[in-house]
């Protein structure tokens, strides 16, 4: 059979096909999409589940003309296979490769940057209204997912739609639901007949017609509106609510069903006013493994397409930082009926799943809302509870004002656990978190900490127990360092911070991830450059040791800091304010960190080297500077 993929370098091509040509053009688009991720890792189960709405969708629209935001954006691997990317797909998520998510800069397709769940319909809202200003022929599609619907962003976003009433199409992907055959071939038929021209004619005909009765007119059109809304409530109550908001309502339909979304989006193209297509597909569709487990599924490293098994090296690795917190948070709820545990629609990812099986009372997933997340635990913490809110450092942003508000403004006693604090790897700028240390250390009443390797993780979140303070802690995805953990809990004194190695040529303050790498570049200086460096666990970023800091800067004259976040208004930048302060002047300070501009996606390894914060780099950096000091 000839293989049609191949022929595929632009939707236009797409639109050339014939209908009967579109399922084994499905077919052969899933087929590369697990044979790449089988190599790359990423996000496969959700752009398996999308692979025949995204056919629809380019072979009805103009596309670019017609302006497609895909909401998060893991499930647009098949949106950029169709867009002229097939032979650079094995690049996905390689260093210089395709990126896993949209992104404006590498293709005209990807009409806006998404990574970060719920923003596609303010997007493609402001895009309608951009095109309508400029007089632009063009429609703006959003595609959001029944998890990002329910964030508070995409409901103000449906209410200002609604309440606009301009064209704009909103595509629901409920992935999560399933509907029987009966429902759905009368939903798809009753939408096939809802959506069609003449009965969209009649519509306009008779609120033109009962609307220009004097007196009467409006009372007797609300009427029959209502008569109508109730009978696709009664075959399709979930459109009520889009409906109300101000949406016309067309679905469910099967997403699988390309004749069906084809004939949808064909008739919905045509529709003035905001529409919402509601379809329901199976995330992994097509490869057994994805459909009977989606969510090991979603994000994946390299797998065995046969067995759909994690390939993993022989060497076991040491447990993650992720597990250790589930761990911990599970002895301390077992210790303190204060312990609850709050997550934003990553139980497995953050470990909060761990205290959930054991404590299934004390977890609450609020869904994709981290605003809300973190102001629930501030309502706990008022009245006793102590929450550990588990979100990840690049999501915790969306929480900021929160953070400020209701949490160290009221000096409440609670725990914000960032989890892949720094960079990420392969999903790049959109997921690194490298910003938490800048945003957090301005905030009144917060304590910051970082450990250096999973043990101090472990007696950290004991110790943000007794702090009675907002506490926030970073840690790095991954492994940790497979050192011993300590069985006891013991309490780390506030501000306290650790002298690791003596030396007297240069000292090393590395906070967190950076503690580690710091620590073996100053062996190496030792063992190859005979250079002797003090290394400090800067492991409280918020407050300062203050006395141990002035003492060091005074001491040495050449001091050099270490962090996982951007340069501005972080960790050095904090010790050089103190500098500024305390008017000490007699040390030079070197700040490394992350600089100005957005990480982009490589292996964790490939950016620490490249950003000079792995040993070598680190050992680099000392043996600069102090050359430059000596000549």
């Amino acid at each position: 059979m000839e293989n049609i993929l191949k022929k595929i370098t632009s939707p236009e091509d797409l639109r050339a096909l014939t209908l009967t040509d579109l399922p084994q053009l499905a077919s052969e688009i899933r087929a590369l999409i697990i044979n790449t991720v089988s190599k790359t890792g990423g996000h496969l189960a959700s752009s398996l589940g999308v692979v025949e709405l995204t056919i629809a969708l380019h072979y009805v629209l103009a596309t670019p003309r017609d302006q497609l935001v895909w909401d998060v954006g893991h499930q647009a691997y098949a949106h950029k296979i169709l867009t002229g990317r097939m032979e650079r797909f094995a690049s996905l998520r390689q260093a210089g490769g395709l990126s896993g998510f949209p992104k404006r800069s590498e293709s005209e397709y990807d009409a806006f940057g998404v990574g970060h769940s719920s923003t596609s319909i303010s997007a493609a809202l402001g895009m309608a209204l951009a095109a309508e200003q400029l007089h632009r022929r063009q429609r703006s599609v959003a595609i959001i997912g029944d998890a990002s619907i329910s964030a508070g962003i995409a409901f103000e976003a449906l209410n200002h739609a609604g309440a606009l009433d301009r064209d704009l199409i909103v595509v629901l992907n409920d992935n999560e639901m399933s509907i029987s055959p009966n429902v759905g071939a009368l939903s798809a038929y009753l939408n096939r007949i809802l959506t069609g021209s003449t009965v969209n004619r009649l519509r306009h005909d008779v609120k033109s017609l009962l609307t220009n009765i004097p007196k009467v007119g409006d009372s007797v059109f609300k009427m029959v509106k209502r008569a109508e809304e109730s009978f696709k409530g009664f075959v399709i109550p979930v459109g009520t609510i889009f409906e109300d908001l101000g949406f016309q309502y067309v679905g469910p339909l099967p997403g699988h069903d390309l004749e069906a979304l084809l004939e949808t989006f064909e008739n919905v193209s045509r529709l003035d006013g905001p529409v919402l297509v509601h379809i329901v597909s199976k995330k992994g569709k097509g490869y057994a493994p994805a459909e009977a487990d989606p969510t090991r599924f979603h994000g994946i490293g390299q797998f065995d397409i046969a067995t759909g098994r994690k390939l993993v090296s022989a060497k076991p690795s040491p447990p993650s930082y992720t597990a250790i917190f589930g761990r911990t948070l599970t002895e301390l709820a077992a210790l303190d009926e204060r312990v609850v545990g709050i997550t934003a629609a990553m139980p497995a990812g953050t470990g909060i799943e761990i205290l959930a099986q054991k404590f299934p009372e004390r977890v609450f997933d609020v869904g994709i809302a981290e605003q809300h997340g973190v102001t629930l635990a501030a309502g706990m913490a008022s009245q006793g509870l102590h929450p550990f809110v588990a979100i990840y450092s690049t999501f915790m942003q969306r929480a900021f004002d929160q953070i400020i508000h209701d949490v160290a403004l009221q000096n409440l006693p609670l725990t914000l656990c960032l989890d892949r604090a720094g960079v990420v790897g392969e999903d790049g700028p959109t997921h690194h978190g490298t910003f938490d240390i800048s945003y957090l250390r301005m905030i009144p009443n917060m304590i910051i900490m970082a450990p250096k390797d999973e043990n101090e993780l472990r007696q950290m979140l004991f110790s943000s127990l007794r702090y009675g303070a907002p506490t926030a802690i970073r840690y790095p995805r991954g492994s940790g360092l497979g050192v011993e953990i300590e069985k006891d809990f013991r309490e780390i004194k506030v501000g306290s911070w650790e002298i690791l190695r003596t030396g007297a040529d240069a000292a090393l303050l590395a906070t967190g991830s950076c503690v580690a790498p710091a620590l073996a570049a100053a062996e190496l200086l030792a063992a190859e450059d005979k250079i002797e460096c003090q290394v400090l666990n800067c492991r409280f970023i918020k407050p300062f040791a203050e006395e141990l800091l002035e003492t060091t800067l005074r001491n040495f004259s050449q001091v050099f800091t270490f962090e996982e976040n951007v340069k501005t208004g972080g960790f050095g930048s904090g010790v050089l304010e103190f500098m500024a302060a305390r008017k000490i002047s007699s040390a030079a300070v070197t700040v490394t960190g992350l600089p100005d501009k957005f990480i982009q996606h490589a292996t964790p390894q490939e950016l620490h080297a490249d950003l000079k914060l792995d040993a070598t780099g680190i050992r680099e950096t000392v043996l600069r500077t102090l050359q430059k000091v000596e000549s």
